[in-house]
């Protein structure tokens, strides 16, 4: 399979998970008169998509980004990015959960919630580890020799950073639900960062005195 396809397959995949997220919005019951009652009676559906869109998006950014580094694919590289990508599509499911128990505000229910939340993203966080570590073991697939390398010695560290901060948000739930959510927060705060030491790392790896 060529680079492009590749792109493409996993660019509609991110594309598609967005819209089933919007999807969830739907107008409210409300009197006649009440309608705006009635939207604001919806902000966990608007928090819960925010708080996805956001993550969601930085993870769709970490890709592109990353196979531009690439010039080539190999069957294992195609294998592992499915695997990525199903894990990434697992996120609607806590996103829902988490809009629902906001809603009635059962405490123990919230708190499942944001674990289950915090687990998918584990996973994900997972599986970008084992994309870095083999596109760094494979320089032949990098646009510039040993590239790869370089930059997985600068960032091998951010996916733990990442499974660190959400396995610390499921231990917390236990202590209380709103601490651990706001940790669940906190990690997708730290992709964007992470995010932007990505594009920093490779933009000083293309420029001219790193060329081979």
């Amino acid at each position: 399979m060529k680079i492009e396809r590749l792109q493409a397959f996993s660019d509609g995949m991110y594309a598609i998970l967005i819209t089933i997220l919007v999807l969830e919005f739907v107008v409210p019951e409300y009197q006649v008169g009440h309608l705006l009652d009635g939207m604001l009676n919806q902000w966990p559906i608007f928090f819960a998509y925010i708080l996805s869109y956001v993550y969601v998006g930085t993870l769709w950014l970490f890709h592109h980004d990353f196979f531009l580094s690439l010039k080539q694919i190999d069957r294992k590289l195609n294998i592992i990015n499915m695997v990525s990508l199903f894990t990434v599509t697992l996120i609607n499911y806590p996103t829902l959960l988490v809009a629902a128990t906001l809603k009635r505000g059962n405490i123990n229910d919230l708190r499942v919630a944001f674990m289950t939340y915090a687990f998918v993203a584990m996973l994900i966080s997972l599986t970008y580890f084992w994309l870095y570590s083999y596109a760094a073991s494979h320089s032949e697939l990098a646009v510039k020799g040993d590239m790869n390398k370089e930059l997985y010695s600068r960032i091998k560290y951010d996916p733990w950073r990442s499974v660190a901060v959400y396995g610390l948000a499921i231990g917390l739930m236990w202590l209380s639900a709103w601490l651990g959510a706001a940790m669940v927060v906190a990690g997708i705060i730290w992709h964007f960062i992470a995010y932007m030491r990505l594009g920093r790392n490779l933009h000083e790896l293309h420029a001219p005195e790193h060329k081979k």
